[in-house]
């Protein structure tokens, strides 16, 4: 069923949206409660009547919508999350975590109504929309970046991986002098070791 909203309703969208809801709602909540009407096509004069007659409420709403957005654009949120190889997050970051953030920051906006552009499931940056009123829309970034204390940890594995190949080398180096074989290790295991080294460590220049 049909009903335009004669006031704004969270689930459903801003005051002079035409929504697709089950009657069994619209009769037993949204109409009861004077939260919008039918806007079939049997009262299509009553619907323009209504509409004219939210006018001012809309216009009133809209203006409410574009001083948010004065709010949000331009606006930069940061989460500091920890990440495994590849700056992959142990958690991703959600739109519930996005309305939470700007919530703190004094901006309610609804989780429904904003959108991303990619999973926020890596570090990185992301760009956000939130539609505020039909018509009225505001982006705003997202910047997730790795924990630090975590990245301190990692920039150090990173340089003692790089002292060991450093030493490793010296050592076969001064073996190539005196005509000794130089010491055998296992290859692959170091070989993945020093690859899942250089995978954190590029997590970390990304964040």
């Amino acid at each position: 069923m049909k009903v335009i909203l004669t006031e704004k309703v969270p689930t459903l969208g801003n005051v002079g949206e035409i929504v697709n809801i089950s009657a069994g709602y619209a009769r037993n909540f949204v109409i009861p409660n004077k939260l919008g009407v039918i806007a079939d096509a049997g009262n299509a004069k009553a619907l323009a009547n209504q509409q004219k007659a939210l006018a001012k409420k809309v216009a009133e709403q809209k203006a409410d919508a574009q001083s948010v957005k004065s709010t949000i654009v331009g606006l930069t949120l940061e989460f500091v999350k920890k990440a495994g190889a590849n700056g992959k997050l142990f958690g991703a970051i959600t739109t519930l975590d996005l309305s939470s953030e700007l919530k703190s920051k004094g901006i309610e906006i609804e989780r429904r109504l904003i959108t991303v552009n990619n999973a926020m499931k890596n570090l990185g940056k992301f760009t956000a929309k939130v539609k505020l009123f039909q018509g009225v829309e505001a982006e705003f970034k997202i910047n997730i970046v790795m924990d630090p204390a975590q990245a301190e940890e990692l920039k150090a594995k990173q340089i003692a991986a790089e002292k060991r190949k450093e030493e490793k080398a010296a050592a076969a180096a001064l073996a190539a002098e005196n005509g000794e074989e130089p010491a055998k290790e296992d290859a692959t295991v170091e070989q993945t070791e020093d690859q899942r080294l250089a995978a954190q460590a590029n997590a970390i220049l990304r964040s």
